[in-house]
């Protein structure tokens, strides 16, 4: 089944469990995993000052940001520069740069989700994107639960997934293309986690492979979140929801920056990945999936 648009529904729907909505998200769900929230309830100011604040970190001096760069780490928290990440199937890098930023940690989290790095030169930087990561965290969360309803399972069946889960908030800065020759600011890939929140970017790019091969431009919307399914629930859904090829262009080459702000909702570290809609017994860890798709990327 082809697609030539991507659905948008009303939080409000989806929370309430509308019928309609329901079935529509279903559908959209098991055709390519994309849709688009309206209605949130991610507060506007909270957005605009993230977006403000992303910006004055990615205006930093290259050497004060590289000072934040831990590749030992895979890039799971800081700066990760330009040019390095390249997507799986690729040899030609992306063409941006991005800071991760994830829960605030504690004893109760598995010791293998690291802690967040504070920004000398930014000292509200940290307190800014917590609030950002807790409200998408939630938002996230109530996503998953409207689709354990669509998977016949209990409203609160990926609460212990993610409730202290290696959920990331990334940053993106994709610098000015000026050579048409490489319009790909980020190359076709799929993501690695179970649904990815995506807020609204300041323009478009962001395009969808349909399965005739057709690429289908999501319109930038600064108020709406647009919503994809990742590999893990493709995984353990055995392909009954669809995580679908996507890519960043600039077909013009405009000449500006594009900031955008995915966040990616991850289960926790030891949470074992396995077939949750029938009895197959295989299975891997979410921390061994996530390492080796690192790897296959190159941020390792």
């Amino acid at each position: 089944m082809s697609f030539n648009s991507i659905p948008e529904f009303s939080f409000s729907l989806i929370n309430d469990r509308d019928p309609d909505t329901i079935k529509a998200l279903k559908n959209a769900l098991t055709t390519h995993g994309f849709f688009t929230i309206t209605d949130h309830g991610i507060d506007d100011d909270l957005l605009s000052a993230s977006y403000s604040m992303s910006k004055k970190f990615f205006e930093l001096e290259e050497a004060t940001k590289n000072t934040y760069a831990h590749p030992e780490m895979g890039g799971a928290r800081g700066y990760t520069p330009f040019g390095k990440e390249t997507a799986l199937g690729e040899t030609t890098p992306d063409m941006k740069e991005f800071w991760h930023h994830g829960p605030i940690t504690d004893d109760s989290f598995d010791a293998r989700i690291t802690s967040n790095i504070n920004v000398a030169e930014l000292p509200e930087f940290n307190s800014q994107f917590d609030g950002l990561f807790n409200d998408l965290n939630l938002l996230g969360m109530k996503v998953l639960s409207a689709i354990a309803v669509i998977l016949h399972k209990e409203p609160n069946f990926f609460d212990d997934w993610v409730s202290k889960g290696n959920s990331l908030l990334r940053l993106l800065h994709y610098p000015p293309v000026s050579d048409t020759s490489n319009i790909y600011r980020a190359r076709a890939h799929a993501d690695i986690n179970l649904i990815t929140l995506l807020v609204g970017a300041e323009e478009s790019g962001l395009e969808v492979k349909n399965p005739d091969g057709d690429w289908i431009p999501i319109d930038a919307k600064s108020k709406s979140i647009v919503c994809n399914i990742g590999d893990m629930m493709q995984l353990v859904t055995r392909q009954q929801l669809k995580s679908t090829s996507h890519r960043v262009v600039d077909h013009n080459a405009s000449g500006s920056s594009r900031y955008s702000m995915p966040f990616f909702l991850h289960p926790s570290p030891n949470v074992e990945l396995h077939s949750i809609v029938d009895d197959s017994l295989e299975s891997i860890s979410a921390h061994d999936f996530l390492e080796e798709r690192l790897k296959a990327i190159k941020l390792y």
